[in-house]
């Protein structure tokens, strides 16, 4: 009788550019076999040489998001490590640096487990979990948040943007979209 395990399955490492000056987008290196998956999430030997010099993640936050809910879109001066642990979700990053080749550049990429994207500072980020019991996200950032801290927030529902969110949006729902969020200022107003 044949053993009806899967064979083991190797996914490389693989990071790719963007049409966002310094946006990464990652497949992280995994290893899958009949027990499961285990996903390599960061090396810095592999991952120093996108950090600001003599930087590393100094905060790692995990969100718990419910389907059709958006976070964002904020930029901080901060560089950011995101990527879904559980679940799916829909990213949106816009190059809103004011000395950047590629402001104004809008970029959409759908989240699963096994795909990370590095976001520089200045660059802003909005997601939308996508999967029907949310998703995880995790991000680990060069500085820790504080009130106040220097950077960005627009409006995740700018129709500028270019976004067709997944899930419609209702911005009359504060579960669905924060007040903050949904009143944030278009990029392109």
């Amino acid at each position: 009788m044949s053993d009806p395990r899967p064979f083991p399955h190797l996914v490389d490492l693989r990071i790719s550019d963007t049409a966002i000056d310094g946006v990464h987008l990652i497949t992280q290196k995994q290893i899958t076999d009949g027990r499961g998956t285990i996903r390599e999430f960061f090396r810095m030997s592999t991952y120093s040489g996108m950090l600001p010099a003599g930087r590393t993640w100094e905060q790692i936050n995990v969100t718990r998001t419910h389907r059709g809910a958006i976070r964002g879109l904020h930029g901080e001066a901060m560089v950011k490590l995101i990527a879904c642990i559980s679940g799916e979700a829909f990213g949106v990053y816009l190059d809103a640096r004011d000395d950047s080749p590629t402001r104004g550049t809008v970029l959409q990429v759908p989240l699963r487990p096994g795909t990370q994207v590095l976001v520089p500072a200045g660059v802003c980020n909005a997601f939308q979990a996508t999967s029907g019991d949310g998703c995880e996200y995790l991000y680990c950032f060069t500085s820790e948040w504080t009130p106040g801290m220097v950077g960005v927030a627009y409006s995740p529902l700018d129709p500028g943007l270019g976004v067709e969110w997944p899930i419609p949006v209702d911005v009359t729902d504060t579960d669905q979209v924060s007040a903050k969020d949904a009143a944030a200022a278009p990029f392109f107003g």
